[in-house]
């Protein structure tokens, strides 16, 4: 158990805008930050993230909450996990207890293959570096490809020994169980037999976004012909081959900084341009580009230039994932070197200078490039000219904005010599088919979207569901604050008549919303609202001085959502800029009394209204049984409902 002192620490450390900005592109935004959602695919910016209050929140799907409801979120990281990780991040040592027996063996199946993972991990860096075999075989491929011991280090690279099962033995040897080590494809079991996958691979660990190790790449150093010269791990729960980029871990902040993202193929590809210099590279490991994986680079950047060696059929490979990044919205640019050369070996022969200015000046547009290549192997076919000039055609058709078409358009027209007109006619027709073929799904969308539409006109706002939720927001944004209360009590005046009188008395915001909600009797209609308010009012009572910045570390993650909905709304929806146009609005901080008393008079003439309803349905199934004293009490209630009418300076 991690102790409370250290937890504390990490909440006070943390920066919620640095730790989310390693995972995703944010924007100043007023006082706050918005970016694309890590939860869902998406082109306009829902997530938002607020510095002051230290909490985030996606609009696009509803979650939200603090750093470490983040990290849990997106990294499915278990509480203990996101402190280790936070600790980490900013060098805070954390006190903890050592784990017994039987709470390992509660480690859910999800975190045991991340442990599994881990100790293959260093278990394949302690071979290489202090076994013979590691040292002459691992260790020596390495150097031989220009690494630096610093490089090999930084990238956890490894070697597995040549052997069946010294890998698998170790492990069980050490207590990890025989499914999990299956589980992560680390060892092949067949009956009762199990070996190593990658017996004798130098090994690449392949890590998530906030450098978790989720599988493995393991490259053979044999002329073994019939092994695959790379392997992979096989898919598991941790690790899904097409939401993984490799080097992501260590390009993100760069990608971030630099607002661009190079695409390559291979480990060592990135590696190489990593020790070069050149930071912002990840690969896709070898597979095909994926839409996934595509979203994940969009958090960081908008922008990725595809790397390739002059390869045809690499090329033809590279082309087809253009596509896909196009239709996310993205800025895609194509960079080929010299006949013979990949990134690997041009990184490896050329300064951080050469490499910077070669990427710069040979980044061509990908219609350029798409052109140029396809154009050259058609030029004397018109048949073929014209398949090729469809086919750039149909990859701008997958972009979303229709400015940039047009510029493309205009771009493809220039360089294969035929007029805009035939070529916009083309996507026309494109765009027509996929029409064609999505039509009756179109039709029917549009009938749906016809009874929402239909049922939206007609609904009803449930009153008491905003006056309760503003009720929350008042307590979770000024509760703890204290402030002069203006109440209109009934008096008699010196003719002998009862008028309303003003007295002013100071409280805390919290003790005037309970005791005037004590004093009707009123309950929350809403239980995710009731639990709030009974646990902020819990909290309050025992320490008035309570920061409510802090209410969403200690309560549950179902009320943290609703919590940090409630406060990233108000962030979401606050005035900005108004003092450079000349208006002056009143400051909230001015009006706290007043919203707080309006809030709850409001409610309260509500629920008077809802109780005369009762009470007039009740006279109406009696018919002629007319009960006097339900007539009494609408009358009560009628006049009750006036007074609080008058404190809210309203008219009947």
């Amino acid at each position: 158990m991690i102790s409370k002192s250290s937890i504390d620490q990490v909440f006070e450390t943390s920066r919620l805008e640095e730790v989310i900005g390693d995972f995703v592109q944010l924007k100043k935004s007023g006082s706050s930050y918005k970016g694309l959602s890590p939860f869902s695919e998406e082109r306009t910016p829902s997530f938002m993230v607020s510095p002051v209050k230290q909490i985030w929140k996606d609009f696009s799907t509803g979650k939200g909450g603090n750093v470490i409801a983040f990290l849990m979120e997106h990294e499915h990281f278990t509480y203990p996990e996101a402190i280790k990780y936070l600790a980490k991040k900013y060098n805070i040592e954390i006190e903890e207890t050592e784990q017994s027996n039987e709470q390992k063996e509660a480690a859910n199946k999800r975190e045991s293959l991340y442990l599994v993972s881990e100790y293959a991990n260093t278990y394949f860096q302690n071979v290489m570096h202090k076994t013979d075999q590691g040292k002459s075989i691992g260790l020596s491929y390495f150097k031989e490809r220009g690494f630096t011991p610093e490089t090999i280090k930084k990238f956890d690279l490894g070697y597995s020994l040549d052997e069946w099962t010294a890998f698998t033995d170790d492990a069980l040897k050490k207590g990890y169980k025989l499914e999990f080590l299956e589980g992560t494809g680390l060892t092949i079991v067949k009956g009762e037999k199990h070996f190593d996958r990658f017996k004798g691979r130098v090994m690449f660990p392949i890590k998530s976004m906030s450098g978790r190790v989720l599988g493995f790449g393991g490259r053979i150093l044999t002329n073994d012909k019939k092994a695959a010269k790379y392997l992979n791990s096989p898919e598991s729960e941790i690790y899904y081959k097409s939401k993984v980029l490799y080097g992501i871990y260590h390009a993100k902040q760069s990608i971030a900084k630099e607002d661009n993202c190079f695409l390559v193929e291979g480990y060592t590809d990135v590696i190489q341009f990593h020790q070069t210099g050149v930071h912002n590279v990840v690969s896709s490991s070898g597979t095909a580009l994926t839409s996934d994986q595509i979203r994940l680079i969009n958090r960081l950047t908008k922008n990725i230039t595809v790397l390739f060696d002059g390869d045809a059929a690499g090329m033809r490979a590279s082309l087809r994932g253009i596509d896909l990044i196009l239709e996310q919205g993205m800025n895609v640019k194509v960079c080929t070197f010299p006949e013979g050369e990949d990134p690997d070996s041009f990184a490896k022969q050329n300064t951080l200078e050469e490499v910077q200015v070669y990427l710069k000046e040979n980044s061509k547009d990908f219609i350029q490039f798409k052109a140029s290549v396809l154009y050259e192997e058609s030029k004397n076919d018109p048949i073929k000219k014209a398949d090729t000039i469809r086919d750039i055609i149909n990859s701008i058709s997958k972009i979303p904005d229709r400015i940039k078409k047009e510029i493309y358009i205009q771009e493809c027209a220039r360089i294969m010599d035929i007029s805009e007109d035939v070529l916009f006619t083309t996507m026309a027709q494109i765009n027509q088919k996929e029409t064609t073929e999505t039509a009756k799904q179109a039709k029917e969308q549009q009938k749906a979207f016809e009874v929402i539409k239909h049922q939206q006109a007609v609904a009803k706002v449930d009153v008491q569901y905003v006056l309760e939720r503003k009720i929350i927001e008042v307590l979770l944004l000024y509760g703890n604050q204290t402030k002069d209360f203006e109440d209109l009590v009934l008096k008699e005046n010196d003719e002998g008549e009862l008028v309303l009188e003003p007295v002013i008395h100071q409280a805390k915001v919290f003790e005037k919303v309970f005791l005037d909600l004590q004093d009707d009797e009123m309950e929350f209609s809403n239980t995710k609202f009731k639990n709030i308010y009974y646990k902020i009012i819990d909290i309050l009572n025992q320490n008035p001085d309570f920061k409510l910045d802090n209410l969403i570390n200690v309560i549950d993650q179902d009320m943290a959502h609703e919590v940090t909905s409630i406060l990233m709304d108000d962030e979401r929806h606050s005035l900005s800029d108004w003092e450079r146009k000349n208006i002056f609005p009143k400051a909230k901080e001015e009006t706290i009394a007043q919203l707080v008393s309006e809030t709850i008079l409001s409610l309260r003439c509500y629920l008077i209204d809802q109780k005369v309803i009762g009470f007039k349905d009740q006279t109406l199934e009696r018919k002629n049984e007319v009960n006097r004293n339900i007539l009494e009490e609408i009358k009560d209630y009628v006049g009750l409902k006036m007074l609080l009418s008058r404190k809210l300076n309203r008219v009947l």
